[in-house]
């Protein structure tokens, strides 16, 4: 070992380091495989040689536009070609990403643009209203419009169009390649267990790995077709748009998630891979026989948000596709965990096998840890029912929340980043989530704060005090369903308070069920929302 102890002249240099980047990914594509198709959605149909001069329009005419590196250019769109070019074009001329959920309301948007400092938006037709809502409740630095006119859709007149936007750039302009593999590619707001959504930063690096990791995780081999149903706006569509020309595979875009869209991509673009909460599993399972389309090869599913009951197994594997269980937050690019199905397992079948597809699972590769620890960050037993917090360690981890140190500095506590999910570890290491973060309601693949909701609520002036809590339900996984007490000689009826919240909320955070009823509380006055979800959990 000796001769290691001198390393003069041993130092990165433009030869044997550059800066890691999904942007290489779509440059090596456009070289290896630039004929083979890239993006498919309607009679819209690239290559990947097409995708990377489409790149390169995008990131010159952003760059004309006055937008420059270090810039934020957000979108509020479905998954449609523009959402897939932003995802190249941002970057590609030194901006960042900041791909905005299209079901929040006004106020949420307005505030994202605001906190980021967006400087210009890309917005489809469809959601041109809900852009100018947000518009108009924000004081100053209101960033500009774009309209992007998807194919049955008709512009509305007021803002510039992507086209011409895409048309005003050069198709040989060369990219902002980070000179740093920490600079930031990508912001996503996500609610977590506060009011208010928190910007999770991305970097380069961790964006590029994360890519490697579902290749190896889904076990893809050379040239895939992927179905975007997982949203584009969603952890960045889990990082599997940047992962496609890895691949040198097809991303097929799916607008509207419906039964028949999607089996009509399995039957008529070959898609072999997709991702998506169980309600999707559900929707395929309970699709009307004139929605179903044969297929004859296995489509490789990862769903996330919650286990999928064995009963939704049961039907829908048969059907044609295979199952990953993963889990993951926004905070580490989507899915970090993977259930990942051991050849002596292969025999099992009913209950066991569900049982076994619902683990939580082990660390993905280029995940450097995922562990489940105590109050005081030690590992607990690896003996399958000593329950702790879920924590995560490595380059899949965010740079951190945009401006807020303090909740970065919490959620990195002792090194790692803690989760607020709770779970415990088989012998084998495998993880098996027991609760998610209390506070936290995922209703189709959606996170809500209840926190944020019971905000609204208390803004009632008839609610003296209300807790809201996850109610199972067999379409969305789990709905918000809220417990008040109202002040004394007030009134309100159910209806009144979910027309309240509606006006406030985006429509899957606004609860489905009213319960009028004093709260359970500790001595101390503390609410005990463990007796309310049990309650919850009985009901209709």
């Amino acid at each position: 070992m000796g001769w290691l102890a001198d390393e003069s002249g041993l130092e990165k240099n433009a030869a044997n380091f550059v800066p890691l980047t999904p942007l290489s990914h779509l440059a090596r594509a456009a070289r290896v495989f630039p004929d083979r198709l890239a993006v498919v959605w309607k009679d819209h149909r690239v290559t990947w040689a097409e995708q990377a001069r489409r790149t390169s329009r995008l990131a010159s005419a952003l760059a004309a536009r006055g937008i420059r590196p270090g810039d934020v250019v957000a979108t509020l769109l479905p998954n449609v070609p523009a959402q897939v070019d932003a995802h190249w074009g941002v970057p590609a001329c030194g901006a960042v990403l900041n791909t905005i959920n299209t079901r929040l309301d006004p106020a949420t948007v307005a505030y994202i643009f605001g906190h980021a400092g967006a400087r210009l938006v890309l917005v489809d037709s469809a959601l041109i209203p809900l852009a100018e809502a947000a518009l108009e409740q924000m004081d100053a630095a209101r960033p500009g419009l774009v309209e992007c006119v998807d194919q049955g859709f008709t512009a509305t007149g007021r803002h510039p169009t992507y086209d011409d936007l895409l048309g005003s750039g050069d198709p040989q302009a060369a990219w902002v390649m980070p000179g740093d593999e920490w600079e930031s590619i990508a912001i996503n707001y996500t609610s977590g267990t506060t009011g208010r959504p928190k910007g999770v930063v991305y970097h380069h690096r961790g964006a590029y790995l994360a890519t490697a990791a579902n290749a190896i995780g889904w076990r893809m081999q050379l040239f895939p077709v992927y179905l975007t149903i997982v949203p584009l706006f969603h952890c960045n569509n889990w990082c599997h748009t940047w992962m496609m020309p890895l691949m040198g595979g097809t991303l097929v875009c799916c607008r509207d998630i419906t039964a028949r869209a999607i089996y009509d991509a399995i039957a008529d673009e070959g898609v072999t891979h997709f991702g998506g909460a169980p309600i999707v599993l559900n929707m395929i399972v309970n699709a009307r026989p004139e929605e179903r389309r044969a297929f004859s090869h296995v489509v490789e599913v990862f769903t996330a948000g919650a286990p999928p009951a064995a009963a939704t197994l049961a039907a829908f594997e048969p059907l044609g596709f295979n199952v990953t269980q993963v889990y993951g937050l926004t905070e580490t690019y989507g899915p970090a965990t993977e259930c990942l199905w051991q050849p002596a397992w292969e025999s099992t079948r009913g209950d066991e096998r569900a049982a076994l597809k619902a683990r939580t699972g082990v660390a993905m590769a280029m995940l450097e840890g995922a562990e489940v620890h105590d109050s005081h960050g030690i590992p607990v037993p690896w003996d399958g029912h000593t329950q702790g917090e879920i924590a995560m360690r490595g380059n899949m981890v965010m740079k951190g929340y945009y401006k807020n140190p303090k909740a970065t500095a919490e959620a990195f506590r002792g090194g790692w980043f803690r989760s607020g999910d709770i779970a415990f570890q088989y012998p084998d290491g495998y993880l098996k989530i027991t609760d998610r973060a209390k506070d936290i309601i995922i209703s189709g693949g959606e996170n809500i704060s209840s926190v944020e909701v019971e905000g609204v609520l208390m803004a009632h002036p008839a609610v003296s005090l209300c807790a809201v809590v996850a109610k199972p339900d067999a379409k969305w996984g789990e709905v918000p369903c809220a417990f008040v007490e109202l002040k004394p000689g007030a009134s309100a009826s159910e209806a009144d308070l979910i027309a309240h919240c509606r006006a406030r909320l985006p429509g899957f955070a606004t609860p489905k069920a009213v319960v009028f009823s004093e709260l359970p509380k500790t001595s101390t006055g503390k609410i005990q929302k463990f007796e309310l979800r049990a309650v919850a959990k009985l009901m209709p």
